[in-house]
């Protein structure tokens, strides 16, 4: 289930009414009483939670599911474990979707005063004027909330942290001496739709946003909060200015990215990994431990531990320079004998 100190609980929706909301067609033998309180992704649904199953390969995961019900293809109906109630769609995905809107809701802070009644502040805690605290956010001692900033409901700060004027902290939990630079985005939406029955659906995006301590984010960074699991930043990793990092992301500790780096959906980057200006990965690529990525690189597949990538696509770096050489030489002698 969604972490409640972000998200509202609207459930429980019987199936019968999920089947109607999201065009699904119960299989035969289910119980349309039956309730369901949110959604879940496979290896974390429970009982009263409703999964999907869109791919073939992730069947495994599906069997070893708790999930008390599913929706599924029904090409794919057979792969469901005994006691999960079946919900038969062509579009599982877009009908997780639909109820994951059904069933949570993000949580607002409605307090007029800048900084809410219900938020707990340790002593010394500074707050810039303008800064507005949400409902039930929890700042550490020490730390400092520049002009300007926003503090969403049940974001918990750690302390001797800084956060920069016009931030936006929502969805996340900081750990200690974090800072957050002018203007960073921490914890909006993640960008992830699916085609549905009336055109593109939003999926909700029901994770957080884990900071560890000591992590510098730098001035109008945007790092997006998880599609259903966290997006996480290792202790004491750099991050500069103007970098995109993605929903389900994985950073370990130690890592520096460099301005305009963008790093896609669900990538899991090792400890100490290096990143130039403007390096960008593909979604689900794994960079291993002490990898290096050069400026500019496109990543499109695993790099191994400790290895120096470069180019677009990016391959190891000497191969790069090699076939980047060996190019510049034929093209200069074509362009001799064109000349002659």
């Amino acid at each position: 289930m969604p972490d409640p100190r972000f998200f509202e609980d609207l459930g429980p929706i019987s199936l019968s009414d999920l089947a109607h909301l999201t065009g699904a067609e119960l299989a035969p033998g289910v119980d349309g009483g039956r309730a369901v309180r949110g959604v879940s992704i496979l290896d974390r649904a429970g009982p009263d939670t409703v999964t999907f199953l869109s791919d073939r390969r992730l069947a495994p995961e599906l069997a070893r599911s708790r999930a008390g019900a599913c929706f599924l293809h029904p090409r794919l109906a057979e792969q469901a474990p005994e006691g999960c109630a079946i919900l038969l769609t062509p579009a599982p995905q877009a009908a997780y979707a639909l109820a994951g809107h059904r069933l949570h809701r993000p949580r607002v802070s409605l307090s007029a005063a800048h900084v809410s009644p219900s938020a707990r502040l340790e002593e010394g805690v500074q707050i810039g004027a303008g800064a507005v605290v949400g409902d039930e956010a929890q700042i550490g001692r020490g730390t400092v909330i520049g002009p300007g900033a926003v503090i969403g409901a049940g974001v918990t700060i750690g302390r001797d942290c800084e956060i920069g004027p016009r931030a936006s902290i929502s969805f996340a939990l900081l750990g200690d001496r974090v800072r957050i630079y002018a203007g960073a985005v921490i914890g909006e939406a993640g960008f992830g739709a699916t085609p549905g029955p009336k055109g593109l659906i939003d999926i909700p995006q029901l994770g957080r946003v884990i900071v560890q301590d000591g992590v510098t984010v730098g001035a109008n960074t945007c790092i997006d909060r998880g599609a259903f699991d966290d997006t996480v930043i290792g202790e004491n990793t750099k991050i500069d200015n103007l970098v995109q990092i993605a929903h389900n992301v994985r950073v370990g500790r130690n890592c520096v990215m460099a301005a305009h780096t963008g790093i896609s959906g669900s990538v899991t980057i090792g400890d100490g990994a290096q990143f130039g200006g403007r390096a960008g990965v593909a979604d689900h690529v794994i960079i291993g431990e002490g990898a290096r990525i050069a400026a500019a690189a496109g990543v499109m597949k695993d790099v191994p531990p400790g290895e120096t990538w470069g180019g677009s696509p990016a391959r190891p770096v000497k191969r790069w320079m090699r076939e980047t050489a060996w190019l510049s030489k034929m093209a200069t002698r074509r362009g001799e004998g064109a000349g002659g």
